[in-house]
């Protein structure tokens, strides 16, 4: 277990870090300046926090009330910087060896596929070889928590998604606690067992990573990681496990999930958001039944587009008669290229769309 709770300030800047993970690899994920590197670096106790707790595995590293402050170099942690920080006049062997004691793990030259490279120099090494150097010279002092910042920035995009699958196997046969930093979810998705979400010196807890994506836990979760279509509702009526939300002059039916502890009552306005992808174009010749004529089915233009190689994203607005402006348009449509191609949608801008009640996520109010 990792247990985290600390504050610092640096300048005008507050960190306010409070999350406990009992699964062994974190994600910490936000923007830049969000404060996810100071984090790592008081549960590394290179910087001091104003006050606070953390404790790794049953081991208090630092206790602000109990005047406990455990030196960085007695924590076991091993730290990947970003940049990876290797030692320029060291051959790999020597990085990997450096702080190594006696009866600690083998070195990780086999086991990372750096044995035919372990007499060359860091400047020697491409990007994805130097992170694996980064990597084994964390794991050979046999750490019980490794920290890595951004250990795959400085890579190209295969090399990262490559590398990315590789991190992870690596840290699962390890088999300790980890904490990743990162600004990127599908990163963060691929690799970690759980996220924390940083904003501006604030964190969420750590939540696993299949609620965080799929049932995210408030609005402003949802914005956090980058939910699209978020929207907002009052509800006209309920059904069983389902919810009738008015929205921009249309009624939409939105299913709830048995886990939502939600009760809804008429009148009261609900956040909901509607992934791009789940939002469907129906074709012009094809028969609709009655029962989706019944739920959930709109017509309006594609007022824009945009080009993502191989999706297109669609910018759709309903066709409502004496509506006021709300917009350029409502919603966000996301289409395979050959979708797009084959539906002839660069010169038919008519259509009606469909939305499955369960694809309406609705969020908590909190």
């Amino acid at each position: 277990m990792l247990s985290v709770a600390l504050r610092k300030r640096l300048g005008s800047f507050s960190l306010d870090a409070q999350w406990t993970s009992r699964q062994p690899i974190v994600a910490l994920v936000g923007p830049s300046g969000s404060g996810k590197t100071l984090t790592l670096q008081c549960i590394a106790g290179l910087v001091t926090p104003d006050d606070g707790r953390i404790v790794c595995a049953d081991r208090e590293l630092f206790d602000s009330q109990k005047r406990i402050d455990v030196r960085p170099q007695q924590r076991k942690i091993g730290y990947v910087f970003q940049g990876y920080a290797l030692f320029p006049h060291m051959t790999v062997r020597e990085n990997i060896e450096y702080g190594r004691k006696q009866g600690t793990r083998p070195l990780f030259l086999d086991r990372l596929g750096l044995q035919s490279l372990e007499s060359h120099y860091p400047s020697e090494l491409s990007g994805g070889q130097q992170q694996r150097v980064a990597l084994a010279r964390a794991l050979a002092t046999d750490p019980d928590l490794l920290l890595l910042d951004e250990p795959l920035s400085a890579l190209d995009a295969p090399l990262r998604r490559e590398l990315c699958a590789e991190l992870s196997q690596t840290l699962r046969e390890w088999g300790k606690m980890a904490v990743l930093v990162t600004h990127d979810l599908s990163e963060a998705y691929q690799i970690a067992d759980v996220v924390v979400l940083c904003e501006g010196g604030r964190t969420t807890e750590a939540v696993p990573k299949n609620d965080l994506l799929w049932n995210p836990s408030s609005e402003r979760v949802a914005r956090l990681i980058g939910a699209r279509n978020i929207l907002r509702g009052a509800i006209a009526g309920t059904k069983p496990e389902a919810v009738i939300l008015n929205w921009r002059g249309v009624q939409l039916e939105a299913a709830l999930s048995p886990s939502h502890d939600l009760r809804p009552r008429t009148g009261d306005e609900l956040a909901f958001f509607v992934r791009p992808e789940y939002v469907r174009l129906i074709r012009k010749n094809r028969v609709v039944s009655d029962n989706l004529r019944q739920t959930n089915l709109f017509r309006g233009d594609i007022v824009g587009e945009r080009d993502e190689g191989t999706t297109w994203i669609l910018y759709f607005r309903l066709a409502l008669a004496g509506r006021p402006s709300q917009g350029d348009y409502d919603l966000e449509i996301e289409i395979p290229k050959l979708a797009y191609e084959r539906l002839g949608v660069a010169t038919d801008r008519q259509w009606e769309v469909s939305i499955h009640p369960g694809s309406i996520q609705v969020l908590p109010s909190r």
